[in-house]
């Protein structure tokens, strides 16, 4: 018998609420997560909180604002010692990170309420994704929100989305999930699970 009663279930509008509902299925005590763009701060903090005392997450963002936002959040809500911020791209994740991490997540574009000529680049989230996969444990994930409907957010879909269909399907499993009644270029969501 399921306990979870219908108040238990979120809205899922959008791809971040859809990403959250699976980190909070795939993340637990004692894990070590990344955050590989912490903007302001929102996926870090839900990751410090599912990782308990016990775990770690590595959050990553090249703007000093991000950091600083998320470093407030962080403190506000008493788990700034269970992150490490830093202040570097995501292409840099494997000189901070090593292996057996449980869940890596992006959230691409621009950094919402900053200065939007400042977004994710394709070139270095390619670089960062094949590092993510390469650490995660078996059964970890990766989840991936795409922004497409901001300049760069194109070709940035068409990278990640190449670099995800190779992935061997026997190693892992690769999901792509968004609102059908929205725009073509509203943003969506990609679940990547390594075999176990």
């Amino acid at each position: 018998m399921n306990s979870e009663t219908i108040t238990d279930i979120p809205l899922l509008r959008g791809p971040v609420a859809l990403s959250h509902h699976f980190i909070r299925r795939f993340l637990h005590e004692g894990d070590r997560a990344v955050d590989a763009t912490c903007g302001n701060g929102s996926d870090t903090l839900l990751l410090a909180e599912l990782v308990g005392s016990s775990g770690r997450v590595w959050a990553f963002d090249i703007q000093q604002a991000a950091i600083d936002r998320s470093f407030q959040r962080l403190t506000e809500a008493g788990l700034a010692e269970r992150v490490k911020l830093i202040r570097a791209g995501h292409e840099t994740l494997s000189g901070h990170v090593t292996d057996n991490i449980s869940l890596v997540v992006f959230n691409l574009g621009y950094l919402p309420g900053g200065d939007r000529s400042i977004i994710t680049n394709p070139e270095t989230t390619a670089k960062a994704l094949e590092m993510s996969h390469a650490c995660l444990k078996p059964g970890g994930i990766l989840a991936v929100t795409i922004y497409p409907g901001h300049d760069g957010g194109e070709r940035e879909r068409h990278v990640v989305e190449s670099w995800s269909a190779g992935l061997d399907a026997r190693a892992f499993h690769v999901w792509r999930m968004g609102q059908l009644n929205v725009p073509a270029d509203a943003p969506y969501f990609i679940l990547i699970q390594k075999a176990a």
